[in-house]
């Protein structure tokens, strides 16, 4: 192999990494740019780890929904990706209308994970990819608390339904 065909392979690579890591990291921010953002309502978590930094662990009220919600003709699977419709209530904050297995034609709507459906018949657990929400300490931990006494997170979705966390507001 020539000198010059290891640098035009060494480069190919390395633009080919550079390429991926970029596609990652606008696939992550891209809902953050879409002009919909949407408030969901969050529920107090108590986290606690070493490995993760300072972050305050968010859940929310559309991560637990009623199985009577689901419109779909089979059962659900594990980690099988659904897309939950959502509704805008009088107060701003948007609540679960159904739970899909292919993307509406139409409305607004946030894609997730089930996960853990089976330990309860009539209650589907559903991840969003939004559950963290990185901090400094001190301020992930008085989120934390305030969390508590009733809070609302500010939601970017893009149109595919995948969303980002913008912020965190306490009520």
């Amino acid at each position: 192999m020539t000198p010059r065909a290891t640098i035009t392979g060494l480069v190919l690579v390395s633009v080919l990494q550079i390429g991926v890591l970029g596609f990652e990291y606008l696939g992550a921010v891209y809902p953050l740019w879409s002009d919909v953002s949407v408030k969901l309502k969050t529920v107090p978590v108590d986290p606690r780890s070493l490995f993760r930094g300072n972050y305050a662990q968010l859940r929310y009220e559309i991560s637990r929904l009623p199985m009577a919600l689901y419109q779909g003709s089979r059962p659900l699977r594990e980690n099988e990706r659904v897309y939950v419709t959502l509704e805008k209530g009088d107060d701003g904050i948007f609540t679960a209308r159904a739970v899909l297995l292919e993307p509406p034609v139409e409305g607004r709507f946030v894609r997730g994970r089930v996960k853990s459906h089976w330990r309860s018949k009539d209650e589907i657990h559903i991840t969003y990819g939004i559950e963290a929400f990185f901090a400094p300490k001190h301020e992930a931990l008085a989120l934390e608390r305030t969390i508590r006494s009733g809070a609302f997170a500010e939601v970017g979705l893009a149109s595919n339904g995948k969303a980002a966390l913008k912020s965190v507001h306490v009520e």
